[in-house]
């Protein structure tokens, strides 16, 4: 395991102080034909605000599972996560989606758009789900942010991927969250439009302040985080700083 995961949070820290996500000694385990199946073994990382983290290795070693389990869509056969300042374990599935609305953005491979729902409508989409007002002038500025400043009004079968994918961002930081889980965003797209969603999520990462979990394939979206860990047969295996992110 590499060294420091254990280092608790720093005595009188406070909850601003403390890392965003901590993930300490996560195991799940699923029921199989042939006995339990272990999809990820003891994974343990911890994330400063505004840092960036990519997760890397081949399809089945686990990085999937350890997102979900860390933004809390999963829960851990053992181990514990705390983001936010929560305690994940400890909260029930209304304090878990309330946790995940107020401190989580999410960007999808698939985008992940509602169909039946205007560019404007799906960025308003957490607005919703967080319940009070919603601010039409507020996604309206992140539609222009992301380059859709003139889609506003078109549905996602009227959109290419690239721009759905903006959608998706624009949806993602409109609560402003403190923490954005990116799996495989750029891995539906062409290489020059996966070049623009890159540098669009770093940008506004780096903007806003939000730090990033990002599950990818591609070792030059990887090395843009300041930090990587590398997963095979569901453990972490090592982990690297790259020597110049961005």
């Amino acid at each position: 395991m590499p060294a420091g995961f254990q280092n608790p949070p720093q005595p009188g820290g406070g909850p601003e102080r403390e890392p965003i996500l901590i993930a300490d000694q996560l195991t799940r385990t699923y029921p199989g034909a042939g006995g339990p199946l272990t999809v990820l073994r003891e994974a343990s990382f911890r994330l400063d605000r505004g840092d960036t983290l990519a997760i890397v290795g081949p399809s089945g070693s686990g990085k999937t599972t350890l997102l979900g389990l860390c933004a809390g869509l999963d829960r851990p056969t053992s181990g514990n996560v705390r983001l936010a300042g929560h305690d994940l374990n400890a909260l029930d599935e209304d304090g878990l989606a309330r946790v995940r609305n107020e401190s989580v953005g999410f960007i999808f491979q698939n985008f992940q758009l509602m169909t039946t729902l205007t560019a404007l409508e799906n960025v308003l989409l957490p607005q919703e789900l967080r319940g009070g007002d919603v601010d039409h002038k507020a996604a309206a500025e992140w539609l222009r942010r992301v380059g859709l400043g003139d889609r506003l009004h078109h549905y996602p079968s009227q959109l290419s991927g690239g721009e759905q994918q903006r959608v998706a961002v624009a949806r993602a930081f409109i609560n402003r969250p403190p923490l954005l889980f990116a799996d495989e965003p750029t891995g539906n797209l062409d290489t020059d439009t996966a070049e623009s969603i890159a540098d669009l999520i770093f940008e506004l990462n780096a903007t806003s302040g939000t730090a990033l979990v990002l599950i990818t394939h591609d070792p030059d979206l990887a090395h843009r985080c300041r930090r990587t860990l590398r997963m095979r047969h569901g453990a972490v295996v090592a982990e690297s700083e790259s020597a110049s992110p961005g």
